[in-house]
């Protein structure tokens, strides 16, 4: 760790010389946009102490419709888990699922996506007005489960605002070559208040996607044995999606509260190893039918008191459902339903002197079941407190970020006359004797040390203390686990998982030049991951839930330079560079990304913009004892866009990736040696907003 720490403190010193040097040159740029997740209380991007991304909802209209995971792979420090195009989350910073929290207006969508990778994230990102990613863990206001990362998807269902001119509104709609995939979105809203109304839908097709050689990989059917089929298709990758909802708000000069509805309906397959012979217990293919429904109360009020400017509040129930269902004879098989409410209330200190703050209280109950032959976990009522305060002190060329919070997590399982698994009994676990109830109490803490030299510079050093309670899955599996074809073991006997991180940032932003910083470094006591046992039950391989010491170190590098500018034209050179490497006791974490290269060249005028990405991705062999690596790979991606309208909201786009035709595994993917990432496509679309 010492060593890390000095080369993160030395790398930043040489950051910090760098963007000075280019400072000399370059004048000061317009403050950029306030970003909303990261605290209660606004804060420009360019001045957070934490990293930051956000997704517009321009870039969302001309986007590649996909789950949320690769809808945002590719963002520097980002990768997708990948489970065939109807399931996917995010990867930050190399962990994933219940390290990863997916929130839908700063509060959880009350889903199953974190139980298993196969399962898809109940919310589109198509539905988001803006989507806000937070990279590592100073994430006090959302709690520990955002250890790794979060991930808010904004949307403007329940209006805060009227509508400009009383009716505003966009519509996008495109086709893709490599799946015969149809989406479209629409959004409207109307009223000048104080009565405003708002509603959205999103409808996507696709089918099975091309693929530029046989879909198993080389290193897989030498384990297995087998010879990988030649199909040029992922088979059963297809999904159908339709998501639908409508909202009211009174909004008056002080506030607005407003509630809102959605439906989210979709059904998608789960890609298979493809071979020219039957593999021995290989399950059919499955496809997965899931429903939620979601309600929503928002409001914010203005406040007149000497302490607080405002209050605003959160809250959200869902009522959650998916089915396994056997592609061939429709027989439904494991079956897993969520429902409950989290629900946050924030108070903002009034502005002072530099100092900005709030405190907030949030609370969660949910109720999991798991029902069928493959209920690897038994049915688990959760219930979460949280209290925090966020507190920024800016004194213009310097200031302090800092914050505090405590949760308390119970978990009660339903336990009575559950059977122990030879496995589970091997690992000295016995359901019958295993308290029901578990409780779990943590405290989280950060500091951040701000500099501003100048108004284009920014550099910060972060200091956080995190702690994540064990999820229902990691405390009580204990059975065959189809989306990761094992057999998972918890252990009802582990500990809180804590993480004390450090981060240093140097930012520099003026009118053609844009350099962002991140190295970062990170120790964790308690870190909770599966392990082969070398045993097998129900004909798969056991894994074993574990708890170990480990580290995270890595850099982000992120860089835009306008080479040239006449007017609304403009040339711009951007780069973007991502490191993670994590050791623990028992070796190299599984599925832990390599490191990624992006480039881009962009032309842009009043009409029309294109642009040309080149990405390399390394190859991956950090490995887990029990992982093959993965090739490294090279994209080329061109997009373009044409505004026939000068002054209207209509935008015609085309979109082709993967020019070479290259065949790419993403490491991180449970189904990296059964399915790559789609090969050579072309979409076309068009947007329209008003």
């Amino acid at each position: 760790m010492t060593h890390r720490l000095r080369t993160l403190f030395l790398t930043t010193a040489g950051l910090v010389g760098l963007m000075q040097g280019v400072a000399q040159a370059e004048a000061p740029a317009a403050p950029e946009e306030v970003i909303i997740t990261a605290a209660p209380y606004a804060v420009s991007l360019d001045s957070v102490t934490t990293s930051i991304e956000v997704v517009s909802r321009a870039a969302l209209d001309v986007a590649n419709p996909a789950g949320l995971g690769d809808l945002l792979n590719g963002m520097t420090g980002v990768r997708s888990t990948a489970f065939g195009p109807g399931a996917s989350r995010p990867i930050i910073r190399g962990l994933s699922g219940p390290r990863v929290m997916i929130l839908q207006n700063g509060v959880g969508l009350v889903d199953a996506s974190s139980v298993s990778p196969d399962h898809a994230v109940a919310s589109d990102p198509a539905e988001s007005s803006r989507i806000e990613v937070l990279r590592g863990p100073s994430t006090l206001a959302y709690g520990g489960s955002g250890i790794g990362g979060v991930v808010n998807m904004i949307d403007e269902r329940v209006p805060s605002r009227p509508a400009a001119d009383g009716l505003e509104g966009r519509a996008s709609a495109s086709y893709d070559t490599v799946n015969n995939g149809k989406a479209f979105s629409a959004a409207l809203k109307a009223g000048t208040g104080p009565v405003v109304f708002a509603a959205d839908i999103v409808r996507r097709r696709s089918g099975d996607y091309d693929v530029p050689s046989a879909p198993v990989s080389g290193r897989f059917a030498a384990d297995q044995g087998l010879t990988p089929a030649p199909d040029t298709k992922v088979l059963n990758s297809n999904v159908e999606l339709d998501a639908y909802g409508a909202g009211v708000s009174y909004i008056g000069e002080g506030g607005y509260v407003g509630a809102s509805v959605k439906r989210t309906d979709t059904t998608y397959g789960v890609p298979y190893a493809q071979f020219s012979e039957p593999a021995p217990n290989q399950e059919g293919p499955v496809q997965i039918h899931l429903k939620q429904t979601r309600y929503d109360l928002r409001g914010e009020h203005q406040l007149d008191l000497a302490a607080f400017e405002k209050v605003q509040f959160s809250v959200g129930y869902a009522d959650y459902q998916h089915a396994e269902i056997g592609a061939v004879d429709g027989a439904v098989g494991t079956r897993f339903l969520s429902k409950g409410a989290e629900g946050r209330i924030e108070l903002v200190h009034r502005e002072h002197d530099g100092h900005q703050g709030a405190i907030g209280l949030q609370i969660l109950s949910r109720d999991f079941q798991a029902i069928g032959d493959e209920a690897f976990v038994p049915s688990v009522k959760v219930q979460e407190y949280g209290v925090f305060t966020l507190q920024r002190l800016d004194r213009g060329t310097w200031g302090l970020d800092a914050g505090l919070r405590l949760d308390q997590r119970r978990l009660e399982a339903q336990l009575a006359g559950r059977a122990t698994s030879a496995a589970a009994a091997a690992a000295n676990i016995d359901w019958a004797n295993t308290a029901r109830s578990q409780d779990f109490t943590n405290v989280s803490a950060s500091v951040g040390l701000f500099w501003k030299p100048a108004d284009h510079q920014f550099y910060a050093l972060s200091l956080a203390r995190n702690g994540r309670a064990p999820t229902e899955v990691e405390l009580y599996a204990d059975g065959p686990h189809g989306g990761t074809h094992s057999y998972e073991v918890g252990n009802p006997n582990f500990k809180s998982e804590t993480v004390v991180s450090i981060e240093a940032t140097a930012r520099y932003t003026a009118d053609t030049v844009k350099l962002e910083g991140h190295l970062y470094a990170a120790r964790y006591d308690g870190f909770i991951e599966e392990n082969p046992t070398g045993t097998v039950q129900a004909n798969l391989p056991v894994f074993q839930f574990t708890q170990t010491a480990a580290d995270f170190h890595g850099l982000e590098l992120e860089v835009s330079h306008d080479v040239w500018s006449d007017g609304a034209r403009t040339l711009t050179l951007e780069g973007s560079a991502d490191y993670v490497r994590g050791t623990t006791d028992a070796g190299a974490p599984a599925r832990i990304p390599p490191y990624s290269l992006t480039g881009r060249l962009g032309w842009e005028t009043a009409s029309w913009g294109t642009k040309l990405e080149a990405r390399y991705v390394g190859k991956a062999d950090h490995l887990a004892s029990f992982e093959r690596p993965t090739n490294a790979y090279g994209l080329i991606n061109i997009s373009a866009h044409w505004k026939p309208l000068p002054g209207q909201g209509l935008k015609l786009f085309i979109d082709a990736k993967n020019l070479t035709n290259e065949t790419a595994r993403e490491h991180a993917s449970f189904l990296k040696d059964i399915a790559p990432m789609p090969g050579r496509s072309l979409r076309i679309g068009t947007a329209y907003t008003f």
